[in-house]
């Protein structure tokens, strides 16, 4: 069976597209979708506590988004120009999308600020608008991009955001995220801490999310596409937890596509087990792909025809997941980065058209 991207297609008004976050981070609705049986039940995402079992871990991705948006000019001509921030390749190198690409030809230097960041473009990268620049700056790069920076949103939000840590979730650390990982803008502190009085374990791991998320998918058949790349560490304390709860026969409960990411390209990487590991994951999920680390998860209602919409429809079948997304749409759900969330109960799907096995 041949997968077309069309296959992953739905109908969303412009309307449910969430402009905004809520007022309170748990002011949300939650869609809880059995992966088996495709049957969903309408909850709020306080209920998640529900979902939850004594034993079972939460896994979270505390990246921190950077303010990567920056805005400067020329410094030959002073024509204006933006510069968004990618991936960190070394030192002071990063892969960028800058605007309008035409300008920033090799030799180019870019200002920012009053000249306390300048970007000499040295490398044209095979993607529209990429990039290769190498940042001049004195002091502290992070603190020089804080104070020159802006929060990188998604191109679907067309509103500004008053508060820029609203984009950011309460358990953000590790700086170097080109967006958010939506999933936990849920969460607040309190909440959390209500989660681990029921002896839910909470781990953290760090992938750091490339703007290769909000990438469409251009070819036809789903396996023809490339993945983007993005840098993901998962240290030995929080593996040693996720080991426990599987040894103890309990569940792995991700937030979040970035978690599932780094938690099957780990078990990919180690032969189903989850070790202490970083590196670069390129990792593709799609239906037909068995899921090794993932018992359950949270999530948000991704963009159509989009690798995000293939990854989930891998664990819960492609109709279960539309007919989902159908039902979220007809009851006014809010959709992607500010909209309300899904709960993935497992065990996984299987399609026996695509992998030739059933449960």
């Amino acid at each position: 069976m041949t997968l077309k991207t069309s296959d992953f297609n739905y109908d969303l008004p412009q309307e449910l597209i969430a402009q905004h976050p809520p007022k309170d981070r748990l002011d949300t609705k939650l869609l809880r979708l059995d992966a088996q049986t495709g049957e969903y039940k309408d909850e709020m995402f306080v209920d998640l506590k529900q979902e939850l079992n004594p034993g079972d871990v939460l896994v979270l991705n505390n990246t921190r988004v950077l303010p990567a948006r920056l805005l400067g000019t020329k410094e030959d001509t002073g024509a204006h120009m933006e510069v968004l921030l990618l991936n960190n390749t070394e030192g002071d190198r990063w892969e960028t999308l800058t605007q309008p690409a035409r300008r920033a030809k090799v030799g180019t230097t870019i200002a920012f600020g009053d000249g306390q960041l300048k970007a000499h473009v040295i490398e044209d990268l095979d993607y529209a608008g990429g990039k290769l620049v190498e940042f001049e700056y004195d002091g502290i790069f992070i603190e020089t991009l804080e104070a020159l920076g802006e929060m990188p949103l998604p191109p679907y939000i067309k509103e500004k955001l008053d508060d820029p840590e609203r984009y950011q979730t309460v358990y953000a650390k590790e700086n170097g995220s080109a967006a958010a990982p939506t999933a936990g803008l849920h969460f607040t502190k309190a909440f959390l801490e209500e989660i681990q009085d029921m002896d839910v374990d909470i781990a953290y791991l760090t992938l750091h999310v490339g703007l290769g998320t909000f990438r469409p998918v251009h070819e036809e058949n789903v396996t023809d596409h490339e993945m983007h790349s993005e840098f993901y560490r998962l240290d030995e304390m929080n593996a040693e937890k996720i080991r426990q709860a599987r040894a103890n026969g309990h569940r792995v409960v991700a937030v979040g596509t970035t978690v599932i990411r780094t938690l099957e390209t780990i078990a990919e990487r180690f032969d189903g087990e989850i070790q202490a590991a970083n590196g670069w994951t390129t990792i593709f999920i799609y239906p037909g792909f068995t899921y090794r680390a993932t018992d359950a998860f949270v999530t948000n209602f991704h963009l159509p025809e989009s690798t995000l919409v293939m990854m989930v429809s891998a664990f819960a079948g492609r109709e279960h997941v539309l007919n989902a997304y159908r039902h979220a749409v007809e009851e006014g759900y809010y959709f992607f980065s500010f909209g309300d969330a899904m709960f993935f109960n497992g065990p996984q799907y299987f399609d026996p058209e695509v992998t030739g096995e059933a449960e």
